[in-house]
């Protein structure tokens, strides 16, 4: 059996493939004053290796298809290897034929409590709920991949999607603040429920939609321009049926900085309804929509 095992990993090697995701792990603890500080720079070491290291899909990924990530952890509040705090969760995919990423999910999570016990094992079990440390951050690797996958395939990602929903289910039964519908609803069960529901399947369109056209970006910008308008004008049909709903404010968390970039030089389009939209649909941007020039 080991032999076996020896062989497949080096099957792997000799072909460069590699683990699905190139995450930045940051544990921020200057609010903590009381505690050793090295728990802290082990549990970011730790978390860093556990998300790269962690084959998550069964697709094989090369060197290059890695998924640009990062988590950075404030820890607010830690004692007697309890801890709490909040976690901004990021990730990105490369535009085609360009050196630039465009960012795909910016998500803060400010319900982040677990248990951790310096050096202990971080592993994970999809079938159980062992620890919250490990429920969380493979919810959100499992969000990443999930959320890349859609930009490549309209809905591509589901399948890992629904891990991380499986993943939720698993962990209501904890008792802790972030997984269950009864709590207020911004959280990871909201999060993974609304992409996966009919009622919202525009994000996922859109997702596709704006990444398609941002591949365009270098070739065609004003025909990428004009995919990028139609990508919002889709993201607009869940207002139409759920205004200000948690879903529409995730998508422009993530997008909000780009889309004012895009619509500030270059090739002109007509962005009069777009800016009309973008205020409707996402007036906490307002400001930012005001940047775009017409």
């Amino acid at each position: 059996m080991r032999n076996w095992i020896l062989a497949g990993l080096l099957l792997v090697v000799s072909f460069g493939y590699s683990q699905e995701l190139n995450c930045t792990v940051k544990v921020n603890y200057d609010q903590i004053t009381n505690a050793n500080t090295q728990i802290f720079k082990t549990l970011e070491r730790s978390l860093g290796e556990f998300m790269n290291n962690t084959k998550w899909t069964t697709k094989s990924y090369g060197q290059n298809e890695r998924i640009d990530c990062s988590m950075f952890i404030t820890i607010q509040s830690y004692e007697s290897n309890n801890f709490k705090g909040t976690i901004q969760v990021q990730s990105s995919r490369p535009v085609y034929n360009s050196t630039y990423s465009s960012p795909v999910l910016n998500f803060n999570d400010k319900e982040f409590e677990f248990r951790y016990i310096e050096f202990e094992n971080l592993l994970f079990n999809p079938n159980s709920y062992d620890s919250n440390l490990v429920a969380v951050v493979a919810f959100y690797a499992n969000m990443i991949i999930g959320l890349d996958a859609d930009t490549f395939s309209n809905q591509g990602g589901t399948k890992y999607l629904e891990q991380a929903a499986n993943i939720v289910n698993l962990a209501q039964s904890s008792g802790i603040a972030g997984w269950t519908q009864t709590e207020k609803k911004q959280n990871r069960y909201y999060l993974v429920n609304d992409l996966l529901s009919n009622t919202f399947t525009p994000f996922r369109d859109a997702l596709y939609e704006y990444s398609s056209a941002m591949d365009k970006m270098t070739d065609n910008k004003k025909e990428a321009k004009e995919g990028v308008v139609k990508a919002v004008q889709t993201v607009s049909k869940i207002h139409s049926t759920r205004p200000n709903a948690f879903i529409t404010r995730v998508f422009f968390d993530a997008k909000a900085d780009e889309i004012v970039s895009v619509f500030s030089g270059g090739p002109n389009v007509n962005i009069a309804e777009l800016s009309e939209t973008l205020n409707r649909i996402s007036p906490l941007n307002s400001a930012k929509w005001n940047k775009i020039k017409f």
